[in-house]
């Protein structure tokens, strides 16, 4: 009886073990939970919204990335809108890369809250804020949907594709904006 009681002690042990070893390694290799700060990326995330980041995505434009901030202990949430060897740049707040005018529907709702005659995004070129026509390889071109309050890109410059933790993929608190945001 007393050895019946050990294995199964054993077992259980083993099983808590091994499941917190495919939790750990998921968490550390796949994905993460994270916690937006700030207003930079409003409306599509706002501040204390609790989110869940992919480790193993493929980065492409226009994709919400949680980063290690280049100027702070902090980790930012904003766009990528720029990759390595694109030209950027914003004119009569239209979005250019390479050459090629951009829609941004996620911006819809703060240009709204405009008055007439205010850009939401400041005219720029890569040039003038960076001092380089394109994004250098391994870096990206970032900035928030929040163009006004935003500390992006176009304050630090260009940020390493190493010090990308992951892409945004679920939003699951607070429990009614649960979701993927876009």
């Amino acid at each position: 009886m007393k050895a019946d009681i050990n294995k199964e002690i054993f077992s259980l042990v083993k099983s808590i073990f091994f499941s917190l070893a495919i939790v750990a390694i998921c968490r550390y290799f796949i994905f993460s939970p994270s916690t937006v700060h700030g207003e930079s990326m409003s409306p599509t995330l706002k501040d204390h919204e609790k989110i869940i980041i992919s480790k193993v995505s493929k980065l492409e434009h226009f994709d919400v990335i949680v980063f290690h901030a280049p100027d702070s202990d902090a980790n930012y949430v904003k766009r990528i809108i720029g990759l390595p060897g694109d030209r950027i740049e914003v004119k009569d707040d239209i979005l250019y890369i390479n050459g090629k005018p951009y829609k941004e529907p996620y911006l819809k709702p703060n240009r709204k809250n405009l008055f007439p005659g205010i850009k939401l995004t400041g005219d720029f070129t890569l040039k003038e804020i960076t001092g380089k026509s394109k994004v250098p390889k391994g870096y990206l071109f970032v900035m928030g949907d929040n163009r006004l309050v935003s500390k992006d890109s176009r304050h630090f410059k260009f940020i390493p594709i190493q010090s990308v933790i992951g892409e945004v993929k679920f939003r699951y608190y607070p429990l009614k904006e649960m979701g993927i945001p876009e």
